[in-house]
C-alpha cells in the first residue's frame, strides 16, 4: 500500500514547498526512484521547473513536464500522468490526488500557512481514513 510522507516545514513561504520538493525530487532520482511532482497550476509549476535548473549551484535534477515524450526520471504535471505505476509523488496541490494509489510513496508538503495547515489535516485524516499509512517529519530547519 502506498506510504504517505507529511513534511511539515516551518516557514509559511509558498517558496519554502517548491524548495523542499526540489530537495525531495534530487535525492529521490540519486538513489533512482522515478518521480512525479503534482503541480496546483502552470505557474507553479513554470516556478519548480526553474528552480530544479538552479536550486543548487553544484545540481541539476533531470525533468521534463508530464506532457513531453521522452523518460525522464522527475516529470513535473498539472494532472494524472500517463503510464504505470511510480516511485514517489510529490504534491504541490492542496487536495488528495485521485491517483495516489499508483505510487509507492507520496509526499506532502506542509508549511506553516493556515490555510494550507488546515488543508493538510483533512488530507491526513483522508488518507488515515483509507488506511494509507502515514509518516508525519516535523522540520526545524528547511
Amino acid at each position: 500500500m502506498t506510504q504517505v510522507d507529511f513534511y511539515v516545514l516551518p516557514s509559511p513561504l509558498p517558496s519554502a514547498r517548491l524548495d523542499f520538493a526540489c530537495k525531495l525530487a534530487e535525492k529521490a532520482w540519486r538513489l533512482g526512484h522515478q518521480v512525479h511532482v503534482h503541480c496546483a497550476d502552470a505557474e507553479q509549476r513554470q516556478d519548480l521547473d526553474a528552480r530544479l535548473w538552479a536550486f543548487k549551484g553544484e545540481s541539476f535534477v533531470p525533468h521534463a513536464q508530464a506532457e513531453e515524450l521522452g523518460l525522464a526520471p522527475v516529470t513535473l504535471g498539472l494532472a494524472e500522468p500517463a503510464g504505470g505505476n511510480g516511485d514517489l509523488l510529490i504534491n504541490l496541490t492542496l487536495a488528495v490526488p485521485t491517483f495516489v494509489a499508483r505510487f509507492a510513496r507520496v509526499a506532502e508538503i506542509v508549511i506553516a500557512d493556515p490555510p494550507v495547515r488546515n488543508q493538510a489535516r483533512e488530507n491526513f485524516r483522508f488518507y488515515r481514513e483509507q488506511g494509507y499509512p502515514l509518516q508525519d517529519h516535523r522540520l526545524t530547519r528547511i
